[in-house]
């Protein structure tokens, strides 16, 4: 555990600030959820709490399933971090950090297709091997989640192992069925 030398009181309801270049660095949201865990030396840790991180061996599986069949990379990320990918390194992209650009096609909550001539995005900052294909937000009970994306190698000049319809029905399809095993 790394010290940050800030030192904040509780007040009298019990509440302590987090500062915001902590929240910041950690990409802490107002609204975010964080579990709190105790150990036997009296630390407190705040970490911030995945819903679909429960889901991660399932997600996992629903990934490497696409890819076995439609030959398809995959990658399955929570609003944070890469949770599950198929078809690419899981060495590479394994718990990364999501770039801002993905954090951007999450937040629009729509369908995001890369278009041929289009600015290339992303999954993870540095990382260069594999573009965005596709991408679909999972919103569950109105709250962003996470995403499913296809990506395309960069050596691939852009093309696609499927046509651009059946790639976006099955991003969304593999989106709505995660939210939906939250959901329940």
């Amino acid at each position: 555990m790394k010290a940050t030398g800030i030192v904040r009181r509780i007040d009298d309801l019990g509440r302590v600030v987090i500062p915001k270049e902590i929240r910041r660095t950690m990409r802490i949201r107002e609204g975010d959820p964080l579990e709190i865990y105790t150990d036997r030396e009296g630390e407190v840790i705040f970490k911030k709490y995945s819903p679909i991180g429960e889901l991660a061996s399932f997600a996992s599986q629903y990934a490497e399933t696409l890819q076995k069949i439609c030959s398809m990379a995959v990658i399955i990320t929570d609003r944070d971090a890469v949770i599950a990918s198929a078809g690419v390194s899981k060495k590479e992209y394994g718990e990364r950090k999501v770039s801002y650009d993905m954090e951007k096609i999450m937040e629009k909550r729509s369908l995001y297709v890369h278009r041929d001539g289009g600015e290339k995005v992303t999954v993870i900052d540095d990382s260069t091997s594999h573009f965005v294909s596709c991408a679909m937000p999972i919103v569950s009970e109105g709250d962003i989640i996470g995403s499913v994306c296809s990506v395309i190698a960069n050596g691939d000049a852009g093309e696609r192992k499927l046509s651009e319809e059946v790639e976006t029905k099955l991003i969304q399809t593999a989106a709505n069925f995660l939210s939906r095993q939250m959901e329940s």
